[in-house]
């Protein structure tokens, strides 16, 4: 098997069976491959549009249904351990990244030894302003307190050697942060510009609160410097609030000059208290994780394994 399509799907009814003609297309009778969609617990008739290109189609699809909604994170996850070819492909189902890309890819990895992995990413975004301005200004403070690098524009549209696979199947963490993930597993990448197509049908799962969500959860699976700058606040607010003090014990016994200001006392009540909290914030978002992770629940159930080349 030369190539492995990962392909995560969440209310994509509309799209897979598209997908799949538009794979044809660009892959027939070009080499062996496999096609692998995730049904992650979609609330429409994914699953009923994918048994039924399972049941009908002779070329090697399979199908993992989730038991529920895990995530995309997982669905990668999922799709790389049923994944079989010499190269892994990860993918949308919604055609906003034209399967002809892959051949692209391929020919780059088959080309040039020394690059384990190729990464799509836009050079042009075609979203609004504001959300590029919060997407770069993401990518600026992780690449700042991480100690991997980030690409900006860099997306899930990948394609790995069969030893990059392995190596991030190693890392089984529930929290999965994919693009962390890719960077920390090392390997030489070759980042390919492309350009977004337009979805087929339907809209973006992704809005602003997803995309702020996915923003800490990476920022808190790659590095611990949060804690740290908890820990550098905490420290300079002590140091402060001990000269505030011994000023005002010297201003009191030497000068006779009695503390004033009842709003200034109130105000630094509630930036310390307000400061106090944000640090125990950052430490439960810490905590809450390793509570989830010593617990070692699977990063994702399958109802069912649907897989054709077994037939």
């Amino acid at each position: 098997m030369k190539l492995s399509l990962v392909v995560p799907c969440y209310n994509e009814e509309e799209n897979v069976q598209l997908f799949y003609n538009e794979v044809i297309k660009v892959f027939k009778k070009k080499f062996k491959y496999e096609i692998i969609f995730i049904n992650d617990g979609s609330s429409d008739k994914t699953i009923s549009e994918l048994k039924e290109l399972h049941k009908n189609k002779k070329e090697n699809i399979k199908i993992v249904n989730f038991s529920r909604n895990f995530g995309k994170e997982a669905g990668i996850y999922a799709g790389l351990k049923q994944a079989t070819g010499d190269y892994t492909c990860i993918i949308d189902a919604d055609l906003q990244q034209n399967p002809s890309f892959v051949l692209d890819m391929l020919k780059i990895l088959e080309e040039n030894e020394e690059f384990d992995s190729v990464a799509a990413f836009q050079k042009t975004r075609k979203e609004g302003r504001i959300l590029t301005f919060f997407k770069n200004c993401f990518y600026r403070l992780i690449n700042k307190i991480c100690e991997i690098e980030f690409v900006s524009g860099a997306s899930d549209f990948r394609l790995f050697r069969k030893n990059v696979v392995d190596s991030i199947l190693e890392m089984s963490e529930y929290f999965r942060f994919s693009k962390g993930i890719f960077s920390w597993v090392g390997f030489n990448t070759y980042y390919m510009p492309y350009t977004v197509e337009d979805r087929a049908n339907g809209s973006s799962k992704w809005k602003i609160k997803q995309l702020f969500k996915y923003a800490i959860d990476g920022i808190v699976s790659f590095t611990t410097t949060p804690l740290r700058i908890s820990t550098i606040m905490g420290l300079i607010i002590s140091l402060i609030s001990f000269t505030y003090f011994l000023i005002v014990i010297i201003q009191k016994l030497f000068f006779g000059v009695s503390l004033q200001g009842y709003t200034t006392i109130v105000a630094l009540i509630l930036l310390l208290g307000g400061i106090q909290l944000l640090c125990l914030g950052i430490i439960g978002e810490y905590l809450a994780r390793t509570y989830v992770e010593v617990k070692r629940r699977p990063i994702y159930i399958a109802k069912e394994i649907l897989d054709n080349s077994k037939k």
